[in-house]
């Protein structure tokens, strides 16, 4: 008895390594999923700060803390809803048939001054009901963060008094509150602009007037510009003065009117109007008119200041420091890392000194950002930048000029940190034009550096502008090593303004990674910042978008242009 042939499957098989493609392309979508979930968080989370959400009235079953209510009742946003913690959970709460019980909410109830914080959570299961009062006004304020109130009276100093009931008091509390914004963009007019620039040459003066103190004894020429020094310290004291008298009449002018209003837990209080940055009714106001707040708010963020320890106002400085500090450091490391990558590709002579000094700039990549931080401490500031100070501003010491941070140093520092991710995207950029090129220049008589100037660097300009977007995006989001050379929480004055030089590379500067820093873990109210945390975060990522975008499109320009050659 013979064995039946063996059956063969006519089931087409896959081909070899479709199981890896499908692993890798997993593998991507899951990463893509990560991205656009991260990215959706910080958009939800960043663009909800600036909602004008209703503020609520919560009445309560018992009374267990009247810190923040009037007997059975408080006033706030509600932010969120979450689950206890079961330590906090009690055990009839815990066996309790309603879920509301072992769940909380999280409420905004601003008056920092007068409960000591701005956030609370209160026990669900307790909330009996939620109104939304007409009048109660959220009240934004020159300090002590926004203010939930319920408005009483104006009155100002000459006796004039206008209650809350009466039909003239939203007008008059509004052109109020833009006259105190119209004086208050004045008073900083006068002092950040006439009154700073009157107190940088002061500066410089009083630096130089010191430096002649401390001589022995002063030659002639120098006695005729002490005396030069004395008479423009004067002059310029009779410019300061009546610029801060102005400005001291205007701020009196501020506190004319006065607010008084009442908290939910029955406090009367009183405020200037001249405090007030913005007021608004939260649940007055329809769709239409929430939209225009918000974009109303998104304005203020993006072009203002900031105010109570970074937690208030806007982020105009640091949006600006960031951007100067990427352009200075692109500036900065462009022309070394392509200088560095032609002479590898190009010029030196390979072999293992060479392959040494590769493996040396791929190693580099991978230190760790803090040592370029010290090393710019070290070498840029102490060493560079004192250098600066003994030969060019020696009557400025012992206050350094150049040998303490600035938006230089840090640039710098930045840019010899990504110097190698351009050496390395240029030298691949090189390598990819054409022997072909290179050899049928030379033949009609060009010289190696006609060659390279005219033909192999703008074939390989694409891959140069990729090796500058990837070092844009590493150095604009760094933080760590301009904590030392540079970076403050706070700048009274920009790097670039309309004071001559106008360009004050030697200026500390604010930076938005920096500013998160100080925000998430500087904050004396955590809660209150992670608002702005998220809110700043998502414009430090339109801005490194928009900085990429911009190199992306000269990028994409010049290989259109090179397109139609062969190489």
């Amino acid at each position: 008895m013979t064995n039946p042939p063996p059956t063969t499957s006519t089931r087409p098989q896959p081909p070899a390594g479709e199981t890896y493609v499908w692993v890798t392309g997993m593998g991507l979508t899951i990463g893509l999923v990560m991205i656009l979930f991260l990215l959706g968080l910080i958009l939800r989370n960043g663009i909800g700060v600036f909602w004008p959400r209703r503020v609520a009235e919560v009445t309560f079953r018992e009374e267990r803390d009247t810190r923040f209510r009037e007997g059975l009742r408080t006033l706030g946003v509600i932010l969120l809803e979450q689950d206890r913690d079961i330590r906090d959970l009690t055990p009839e709460q815990i066996e309790s048939p309603d879920p509301a019980d072992r769940r909380e909410k999280q409420l905004f109830i601003g008056n920092r001054d007068v409960y000591g914080q701005s956030f609370a959570f209160f026990n669900a299961g307790n909330i009996a009901a939620i109104d939304y009062p007409d009048n109660v006004i959220r009240a934004e304020r020159l300090e002590w963060g926004d203010a939930l109130l319920f408005p009483v009276r104006l009155h100002s100093r000459d006796g004039v008094e206008i209650l809350a009931d009466d039909p003239a008091f939203d007008g008059t509390l509004n052109r109020l509150v833009r006259e105190v914004g119209d004086r208050r963009r004045e008073i900083n007019r006068i002092e950040r602009f006439a009154i700073g620039r009157i107190n940088l040459q002061m500066r410089d003066l009083e630096l130089r007037e010191r430096f002649f103190a401390r001589q022995d004894a002063l030659t002639p020429e120098q006695e005729a510009e002490y005396a030069t020094v004395r008479q423009r310290m004067a002059e310029l004291q009779a410019e300061y003065d009546p610029l801060a008298a102005q400005a001291g009449v205007l701020r009196a002018r501020q506190m004319e009117y006065t607010l008084d209003y009442r908290v939910i837990s029955g406090e009367a209080r009183s405020m200037p109007v001249g405090h007030i940055v913005h007021y608004y009714y939260p649940n007055r106001l329809n769709t239409p008119a929430r939209v225009r707040l918000m974009a109303h708010h998104i304005w203020d963020f993006l072009s203002g200041y900031p105010r109570e320890a970074n937690t208030e106002g806007g982020i105009f400085p640091a949006i600006f420091g960031t951007f100067v500090m990427t352009l200075i450091m692109s500036i900065a490391v462009m022309p070394f890392g392509v200088m560095a990558a032609i002479y590898l590709r190009e010029y030196a002579r390979q072999g293992s000194l060479v392959r040494a000094v590769r493996i040396a700039i791929n190693n580099l990549a991978g230190v760790p950002s803090i040592v370029f931080g010290i090393f710019g401490l070290g070498f840029f500031v102490y060493l560079v930048g004192g250098t600066i100070d003994n030969l060019f501003f020696p009557q400025a010491l012992p206050t350094p000029t150049f040998g303490t941070g600035g938006i230089m140093w840090a640039s710098l520092t930045l840019a010899l940190m990504t110097v190698p991710v351009v050496i390395v995207a240029t030298e691949e950029a090189l390598a990819a034009v054409s022997r072909g090129v290179r050899e049928g220049s030379l033949a009609c008589g060009a010289s190696k550096w006609q060659t390279i100037q005219r033909l192999v660097l703008p074939a390989s300009a694409p891959g140069i502008l990729t090796g500058l977007v990837l070092a844009m995006a590493r150095g604009a989001g760094e933080v760590a090593p301009l904590m030392l050379v540079g970076v403050v929480a706070l700048a009274p004055n920009l790097p670039i303004d309309s004071m001559f030089p106008f360009i004050h590379l030697e200026r500390k500067f604010m930076h938005m990674g920096f500013h998160i820093y100080d925000l998430g873990f500087q904050s004396p109210d955590s809660e209150a910042a992670k608002p702005m945390v998220f809110a700043t975060t998502l414009v430090l990522i339109l801005l490194v978008v928009v900085l990429n975008l911009l190199a992306i499109m000269v990028r994409n320009h010049l290989r259109k242009k090179y397109a139609a050659d062969t190489f």
